[in-house]
């Protein structure tokens, strides 16, 4: 189904278009929340809500502005952050033990399988190692640029760098599609 035809189903309501919509990008959008939400329930909470407010809110995405998958990702990035700045999140951080944070990391999958879903794997083929290893932690991992200077000794404005390049290529092997 083409990105037009589930814009058009999702503001009809239709049923068959939002099963699909849920069939092709659950994992993908659940990778982005988990990425922030380490507890797999709470996890699991925001993304049933956020894929609630994506049917909601269609009416309010302009293909102008970019692509759903991205207006998506926004939407469940945003709900991710907003439950961990939530009293609620807040308030139960501050009684659990360092055992909970350690193991939630290790026990958080990977997102290379989700990745697979959305065809992003076949896009990054094209980058050179350098762009491959930028945009797998600050995309996949939720590294801002300045957690990967740091923790990788790599100067911001070569991260940065890095960082337009691989876009480029992305943009340039997304056109090809």
């Amino acid at each position: 189904m083409e990105e037009v035809q589930i814009i058009a189903g999702l503001r009809a309501k239709d049923r068959k278009t939002t099963e699909y919509l849920y069939d092709k990008y659950s994992k993908a959008l659940y990778a982005v929340i988990s990425r922030i939400i380490f507890d797999k329930d709470i996890a699991e909470e925001v993304f049933h809500d956020s894929f609630v407010k994506i049917t909601k809110k269609i009416a309010h995405y302009e293909e102008s502005k970019g692509r759903l998958y991205t207006w998506m990702a926004n939407i469940c990035r945003n709900s991710a952050i907003d439950k961990l700045r939530s009293k609620e999140i807040s308030q139960s951080g501050k009684t659990n033990t360092i055992d909970d944070f350690v193991y939630g990391m290790e026990s958080q999958s990977g997102t290379q399988e989700h990745i697979d879903g959305i065809g992003v794997k076949e896009l990054m083929i094209e980058l050179n190692e350098d762009q491959k290893f930028i945009v797998e932690y600050i995309y996949f991992k939720g590294y801002t640029h300045s957690e990967v200077s740091e923790e990788f000794q790599i100067p911001l404005g070569t991260v940065k760098s890095r960082v337009r390049a691989a876009i480029q290529v992305l943009k340039k092997n997304v056109a090809r599609i």
